[in-house]
């Protein structure tokens, strides 16, 4: 039958699909990273230039260059290293207080913006680079990548999480044997980064801006350094203990999308009851389709990963967001497995893609949140009764056994600010729940609001949604202190979702045959050729 070997055709979907739009952004000029001889911890050089940024198509004027810090501040042999800095002027002589930026992940760089929604007008914009991922260090893990893709099935076996943590040890290993001090690489050292560029800039106070595990580091900022900060924005918010995705809050938030489910129209006339019908899709996984494998682990890690998204995002082929999994579940309810097939195909591809695993298990290794010897990890994430369990915490929980942590912890407990802060959260974001926000971080916060975005996911639900709004919200607070949250409109789920798993696996297919068919005409022609000749 067609397609028995699942791995015969990972690449002609990976070019088909996986073409995704870069994003950050791109200077006219490249300055080098290097440490260079007489450098001194702090030194920051900079030098004019222009920044391109991709969402606003233009350029701005600021300064390029290189901030030099300890690779290990707790160490007093510890040699330098060199972080990029970038800085965007603001277009208003009469600027107030500079914005920094703080990135998500781990693992993504922190040398990128999102819309900059008018906030360039009376504000710097300040973007100091991640260690471990920007700058000359970065921990890269390709052990981890190759250990995903050489598993056949069941990618949360337990052999398979035998191999991730194996992967992620060999990471560790190799980058200790090159002469990188991992016990440098922490979130705590990271914002001494970050004070670091602020003092070397002449700075007063500034504010932190920034999204889903950004907001962890801001957090900590304002802890440490409350005397430095102005105004603080936390987009997605990640509270101490939040790297880890907790079954039963997964399992409550499903049941928010079966209430919207059975409102709506489309969705209620494919289901009476969606998460029963999801619990029977999970009692009883389809085996196959045209001859592809459906990997159960597959689909419940694809699965959560979409839900932390409410839309599909512009330019994006896959479809990965709420009302997409929702989708492929009902097509297998109904008999079509074709969106689970190809997500199956596609987990090899996926999860390798997601970050850079080095900095994300050095910075998530920071936390406690994954290493509290009172707490069975494995046997919370596989908690029966619920419908897709903790697959990505599963994952993640796999890779730390290997990991070789650093011994400067970030702070397990949330402390008190009297920081103006702004949390801003959607009530459908599965990666950073905002009731976590809520319970556990607001009632530290003297002086802190959230706001709640209804049918809103995670941070691409945030940049991709009702731009004005959003420039409201984040001027009137930057600038004042103030709460405007009054152009926000309803936003709708929309379960009748126009690219599906299911319809992009019958295009592939089809599309499969036709090039299968015209190679076998070919060979015909070519043959038919041949023997005339002979």
């Amino acid at each position: 039958m067609f397609f028995s070997n699942r791995k015969s055709l990972i690449a002609v979907f990976a070019i088909t699909l996986l073409a995704l739009p870069a994003s950050g952004i791109a200077e006219e000029e490249v300055f080098g990273m290097a440490v260079l001889p007489g450098a001194k911890a702090g030194d920051l050089t900079l030098a004019p230039c222009e920044i391109y940024l991709e969402g606003d198509d233009q350029h701005y004027p600021g300064d390029c260059g290189t901030l030099v810090v300890p690779e290990n501040r707790n160490s007093t042999k510890s040699r330098f290293i060199a972080l990029p800095v970038r800085r965007i002027k603001s277009l208003d002589d009469n600027s107030l207080e500079p914005i920094f930026w703080f990135e998500g992940g781990p693992g993504s760089p922190n040398i990128n913006l999102y819309p900059t929604d008018g906030i360039l007008q009376r504000h710097d914009f300040v973007m100091v680079g991640y260690r471990g991922i920007d700058g000359e260090v970065a921990l890269e893990c390709s052990e981890i990548g190759d250990a995903i893709r050489a598993v056949e099935s069941d990618y949360l076996g337990d052999s398979a999480l035998v191999t991730y943590g194996t992967a992620a040890a060999d990471c560790s290993n190799r980058i200790k044997a090159a002469g990188i001090d991992l016990d440098g690489y922490s979130i705590n050292q990271t914002i001494d980064d970050m004070e670091d560029a602020r003092v070397a800039m002449g700075y007063g106070k500034i504010n932190l801006f920034g999204n889903s595990y950004g907001t962890r580091v801001e957090m900590i900022y304002q802890w440490r350094y409350p005397e430095s900060i102005h105004r603080v924005v936390l987009v997605a918010v990640n509270p101490p203990g939040r790297f880890v995705w907790d079954p039963l809050h997964t399992e409550m938030q499903l049941r928010q999308y079966a209430a919207l489910c059975a409102e709506d129209a489309h969705c209620s006339a494919r289901t009476t009851d969606l998460i029963t019908t999801m619990q029977d899709v999970s009692n009883n996984m389809p085996a196959s389709w045209m001859g592809i494998s459906v990997d159960a682990a597959s689909v419940r890690l694809i699965t959560f990963i979409s839900f932390m998204e409410s839309l599909q995002l512009p330019d994006v082929p896959v479809p990965m967001n709420g009302p997409a999994a929702i989708d492929m579940w009902l097509d297998a309810a109904e008999g079509d497995a074709s969106g689970m097939a190809l997500v199956s195909l596609l987990t090899p591809l996926v999860l390798p893609s997601i970050g850079e695993r080095g900095h994300f298990l050095a910075m998530g290794g920071s936390a406690v949140d994954y290493i509290d010897p009172t707490r069975h990890y494995k046997t919370e994430f596989t908690m029966p009764g619920t419908t897709i369990g903790a697959p990505f915490s599963l994952f993640v929980w796999a890779l730390t056994q290997g990991w070789d942590y650093t011994n400067d912890q970030s702070p397990a407990e949330v402390q008190p600010s009297d920081i103006e802060t702004l949390l801003v959260s959607g009530n459908l974001d599965f990666s950073t729940p905002m009731e976590f926000s809520r319970d556990e971080l607001l009632p530290y916060l003297s002086r802190g609001h959230q706001v709640v975005l209804k049918n809103f996911g995670h941070t691409e639900t945030f940049w991709n949604s009702q731009p004005e709004a959003r420039a409201r919200l984040l001027n009137t607070f930057f600038d004042s202190g103030e709460v405007d949250d009054s152009l926000y409109l309803y936003q709708p789920l929309i379960f009748d979702v126009d690219t599906s798993w299911g319809s992009l696996a019958r295009m592939l297919f089809a599309l499969t045959i036709f090039i299968l068919a015209v190679l076998v005409l070919l060979v015909g022609m070519l043959a038919r050729k041949v023997i005339k000749i002979g």
